[in-house]
């Protein structure tokens, strides 16, 4: 029965989200993936060298039984028997026992990857709490479980006894056969049985997998109110973030306004728009916007341009084009090159009159 605020848990969990639960060392991983990996890994091990394995171990029981009766029990020998007998079942078990440790590591490794959570060997007093354990033992996740638990006990014993009885049919029908016939036969039972169970037990752990992807999904789940709250701390309060806008746009507006005096000309509305313009034959391809402003910030450029002697221009059209075309610091479109020069002429022959004027 989902509670209130697992229906208030809609959105999905975020990158951030996900990244603190794994600090947490909350992941989704199944417990059955690495005890059906060993079941198969190691089923798979023994039909490729149970054979090569079981005559190594033949070998060295029937030199130890050789040689037995000529043995002498002091320390000396014992020892040396020990110790010979620790080696040939290193031989032997040693590969096994490697490749358990190796399938047990990886089956974790695929799951979850390498984990550091140290936020998980921390004290959490909670779970000693009497109250907490029996919520815990009685919740609908522990229910959930010991049904799973169940259901595949239940699953692998039936094919366990169904492959128990195959080959028990197969050892009746031997007959007289050798003792050793029978044995080979038996271990390969064995082998045949474990890689049935590994393949169960497998298929049972795909599934296990995917249920806990699901669980550990919904239960990273955010309401809108966390996912906003997160999307603050991550992105700042938006009240401080428009003030910084603000900010912003005042110091390039400040920037912009400085730039005013060293232009060439400003192309005006004549009332709504202003568009300073300059032009360094030396330095530049091209014309260059170096301020332009609608309404108040246009009769703040034109105020700056006339206090500073700058030539100011009527020019509806082109002011209108500009002033949609071309960005602040940005050079003047190929299509507005002859009505600009147009203008700079003016400008550069009006500034000529006037040297030439106050020379004489």
């Amino acid at each position: 029965m989902p509670t209130r605020d697992d229906q208030d848990r809609t959105e999905a969990p975020t990158q951030k989200r996900r990244e603190e639960a794994r600090k947490r060392g909350q992941v989704a991983r199944s417990r059955e993936v690495p005890s059906a990996m060993v079941l198969l890994a190691g089923a798979g091990f023994l039909s490729i060298a149970g054979g090569s394995i079981s005559s190594s171990a033949m070998a060295s029981f029937s030199h130890l039984i050789s040689n037995s009766f000529a043995m002498k029990l002091t320390p000396g020998e014992l020892s040396a028997l020990f110790t010979d007998f620790m080696r040939t079942s290193a031989t032997i078990a040693g590969p096994f026992v490697g490749l358990m440790v190796l399938v047990v590591i990886g089956a974790n490794l695929a799951q979850v990857g390498f984990l550091s959570a140290p936020e998980a060997l921390s004290p959490n007093w909670s779970r000693i709490n009497p109250v907490e354990g029996l919520r815990r033992i009685f919740s609908l996740h522990s229910i959930v479980e010991l049904l799973k638990g169940l259901i595949k006990l239940a699953i692998v014993a039936w094919v366990l006894w169904r492959s128990v009885m195959e080959e028990w049919e197969i050892l009746q029908a031997l007959g007289n056969a050798s003792p050793w016939s029978v044995a080979r036969e038996m271990s390969e039972g064995i082998v045949r049985i474990g890689l049935r169970a590994g393949m169960v037990v497998s298929a049972l752990a795909l599934v296990d997998y995917l249920y806990q992807r699901w669980e550990h999904e919904r239960s990273l789940r955010m309401t809108k109110e966390e996912l906003k709250e997160e999307f603050k701390q991550r992105e700042g309060d938006p009240k401080v973030r428009a003030r910084i806008r603000q900010r912003q746009r005042e110091m390039a507006r400040r920037r912009m306004m400085a730039e005013v005096p060293k232009a060439d000309v400003v192309i005006t509305n004549p009332l709504h728009l202003a568009i300073a313009l300059k032009y360094d034959k030396a330095k530049m391809s091209a014309p260059i916007v170096v301020a332009k402003g609608a309404g108040y910030l246009a009769e703040r450029i034109k105020e700056i341009a006339r206090r500073h002697s700058v030539e100011i221009v009527e020019n509806k059209p082109l002011a209108q084009a500009l002033y949609k075309m071309v960005d602040v610091g940005s050079q003047i479109p190929v299509e507005l090159y002859r009505a600009v020069a147009e203008v700079l002429a003016y400008v550069y022959r009006k500034r000529s009159e006037k040297t030439q004027g106050s020379e004489r």
